[in-house]
Protein backbone atom coordinates (compact mmCIF):
# COMPACT_ATOMS: atom_id res chain seq x y z
CA UNK A 1 0.00 0.00 0.00
CA UNK A 2 1.22 3.52 -0.85
CA UNK A 3 1.99 5.88 1.99
CA UNK A 4 -0.79 8.44 2.67
CA UNK A 5 1.43 11.31 1.48
CA UNK A 6 1.79 9.64 -1.97
CA UNK A 7 -1.94 8.91 -2.31
CA UNK A 8 -2.94 12.59 -2.06
CA UNK A 9 -0.49 13.85 -4.66
CA UNK A 10 -1.85 14.64 -8.07
CA UNK A 11 0.08 13.22 -10.97
CA UNK A 12 2.73 15.53 -12.44
CA UNK A 13 1.51 17.32 -15.51
CA UNK A 14 3.85 18.75 -18.05
CA UNK A 15 3.20 22.21 -19.44
CA UNK A 16 2.06 22.04 -23.06
CA UNK A 17 4.22 23.83 -25.62
CA UNK A 18 3.25 27.38 -26.64
CA UNK A 19 2.06 26.17 -30.03
CA UNK A 20 -0.20 23.42 -28.63
CA UNK A 21 -3.84 23.49 -29.69
CA UNK A 22 -6.09 24.31 -26.73
CA UNK A 23 -8.67 21.82 -28.03
CA UNK A 24 -6.68 18.73 -28.98
CA UNK A 25 -3.12 19.45 -27.78
CA UNK A 26 -1.52 18.92 -31.20
CA UNK A 27 1.03 21.36 -32.61
CA UNK A 28 -0.50 24.37 -34.38
CA UNK A 29 0.92 26.05 -37.46
CA UNK A 30 1.08 29.72 -38.42
CA UNK A 31 -1.35 30.42 -41.23
CA UNK A 32 -2.40 33.52 -43.15
CA UNK A 33 -5.85 33.49 -44.70
CA UNK A 34 -9.23 35.15 -44.79
CA UNK A 35 -11.08 35.06 -41.45
CA UNK A 36 -14.64 36.11 -40.59
CA UNK A 37 -15.67 38.65 -37.98
CA UNK A 38 -19.04 40.21 -37.14
CA UNK A 39 -19.54 43.97 -37.49
CA UNK A 40 -22.94 45.52 -36.68
CA UNK A 41 -24.48 42.04 -36.73
CA UNK A 42 -23.12 41.31 -40.22
CA UNK A 43 -20.47 38.72 -41.00
CA UNK A 44 -17.55 40.18 -42.98
CA UNK A 45 -14.49 38.40 -44.34
CA UNK A 46 -11.12 39.96 -43.55
CA UNK A 47 -8.33 38.93 -45.95
CA UNK A 48 -4.76 38.05 -45.01
CA UNK A 49 -5.09 37.52 -41.24
CA UNK A 50 -2.15 35.76 -39.60
CA UNK A 51 -3.19 33.25 -36.92
CA UNK A 52 -2.45 29.84 -35.44
CA UNK A 53 -4.34 26.95 -37.05
CA UNK A 54 -4.56 23.36 -35.86
CA UNK A 55 -4.32 21.01 -38.86
CA UNK A 56 -5.71 18.21 -36.68
CA UNK A 57 -8.99 19.64 -35.39
CA UNK A 58 -9.29 22.97 -37.26
CA UNK A 59 -9.11 25.19 -34.16
CA UNK A 60 -8.03 28.79 -34.83
CA UNK A 61 -6.23 30.87 -32.21
CA UNK A 62 -5.55 34.60 -32.36
CA UNK A 63 -3.44 36.36 -29.74
CA UNK A 64 -5.29 39.30 -28.14
CA UNK A 65 -3.61 42.01 -30.24
CA UNK A 66 -4.26 40.07 -33.45
CA UNK A 67 -7.93 39.60 -32.49
CA UNK A 68 -8.19 43.34 -31.90
CA UNK A 69 -6.55 44.03 -35.28
CA UNK A 70 -8.99 41.57 -36.93
CA UNK A 71 -11.92 43.58 -35.54
CA UNK A 72 -10.45 46.91 -36.67
CA UNK A 73 -9.73 45.54 -40.15
CA UNK A 74 -13.27 44.14 -40.18
CA UNK A 75 -14.63 47.62 -39.45
CA UNK A 76 -12.73 48.99 -42.45
CA UNK A 77 -14.00 46.17 -44.71
CA UNK A 78 -17.56 46.85 -43.50
CA UNK A 79 -17.18 50.59 -44.17
CA UNK A 80 -15.94 49.93 -47.73
CA UNK A 81 -18.74 47.45 -48.44
CA UNK A 82 -21.38 49.93 -47.29
CA UNK A 83 -19.83 53.12 -48.72
CA UNK A 84 -19.33 54.66 -45.26
CA UNK A 85 -16.77 57.31 -44.37
CA UNK A 86 -13.46 55.89 -43.12
CA UNK A 87 -11.94 56.66 -39.72
CA UNK A 88 -9.56 59.12 -41.41
CA UNK A 89 -12.43 60.74 -43.34
CA UNK A 90 -14.30 61.37 -40.08
CA UNK A 91 -11.20 62.81 -38.36
CA UNK A 92 -10.45 65.08 -41.33
CA UNK A 93 -14.07 66.30 -41.50
CA UNK A 94 -14.15 67.05 -37.78
CA UNK A 95 -10.88 68.99 -37.99
CA UNK A 96 -12.07 70.93 -41.07
CA UNK A 97 -15.18 71.92 -39.11
CA UNK A 98 -12.94 73.11 -36.25
CA UNK A 99 -14.57 70.78 -33.72
CA UNK A 100 -13.19 68.62 -30.95
CA UNK A 101 -14.38 65.03 -30.64
CA UNK A 102 -16.54 66.04 -27.67
CA UNK A 103 -18.09 68.95 -29.59
CA UNK A 104 -18.97 66.74 -32.58
CA UNK A 105 -20.42 64.11 -30.24
CA UNK A 106 -22.58 66.75 -28.52
CA UNK A 107 -23.70 68.16 -31.88
CA UNK A 108 -24.78 64.69 -33.06
CA UNK A 109 -26.28 63.83 -29.64
CA UNK A 110 -23.86 60.93 -29.09
CA UNK A 111 -21.88 59.64 -26.13
CA UNK A 112 -18.60 61.49 -25.59
CA UNK A 113 -16.39 58.51 -26.59
CA UNK A 114 -18.30 57.57 -29.76
CA UNK A 115 -16.41 59.88 -32.14
CA UNK A 116 -13.09 58.74 -30.66
CA UNK A 117 -14.04 55.12 -31.33
CA UNK A 118 -15.02 55.92 -34.92
CA UNK A 119 -11.78 57.77 -35.54
CA UNK A 120 -9.63 55.00 -34.07
CA UNK A 121 -11.40 52.31 -36.09
CA UNK A 122 -12.75 50.48 -33.03
CA UNK A 123 -16.41 51.11 -33.89
CA UNK A 124 -18.33 51.89 -37.06
CA UNK A 125 -20.98 54.54 -37.47
CA UNK A 126 -24.50 53.62 -38.57
CA UNK A 127 -25.67 54.43 -42.07
CA UNK A 128 -27.92 57.19 -40.71
CA UNK A 129 -25.08 58.89 -38.83
CA UNK A 130 -22.80 58.47 -41.84
CA UNK A 131 -25.39 60.32 -43.92
CA UNK A 132 -25.49 63.10 -41.31
CA UNK A 133 -21.66 63.33 -41.41
CA UNK A 134 -21.80 63.58 -45.22
CA UNK A 135 -24.42 66.35 -44.90
CA UNK A 136 -22.01 68.21 -42.61
CA UNK A 137 -19.30 67.76 -45.24
CA UNK A 138 -21.34 68.52 -48.37
CA UNK A 139 -24.24 70.82 -47.52
CA UNK A 140 -23.45 74.38 -46.45
CA UNK A 141 -25.40 75.52 -43.41
CA UNK A 142 -25.74 72.04 -41.85
CA UNK A 143 -23.27 72.83 -39.04
CA UNK A 144 -25.13 76.05 -38.15
CA UNK A 145 -28.45 74.21 -38.23
CA UNK A 146 -27.18 71.50 -35.87
CA UNK A 147 -25.69 74.08 -33.52
CA UNK A 148 -29.06 75.82 -33.28
CA UNK A 149 -30.86 72.52 -32.73
CA UNK A 150 -28.41 71.13 -30.12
Amino acid sequence: MKPLSDRNRSPRRSTPPDDACPTCGKAMIVSKEELPTVINGERVQVPGVEHLHCPSCGEIVLPYEDARALREQGVEVYRRQHGLLTAEDIRTLRQQLGLTQAQLATLLQLGLNTVSRWESGRNVQSGALDLLLKLLRDVPGTLDYLRRAA
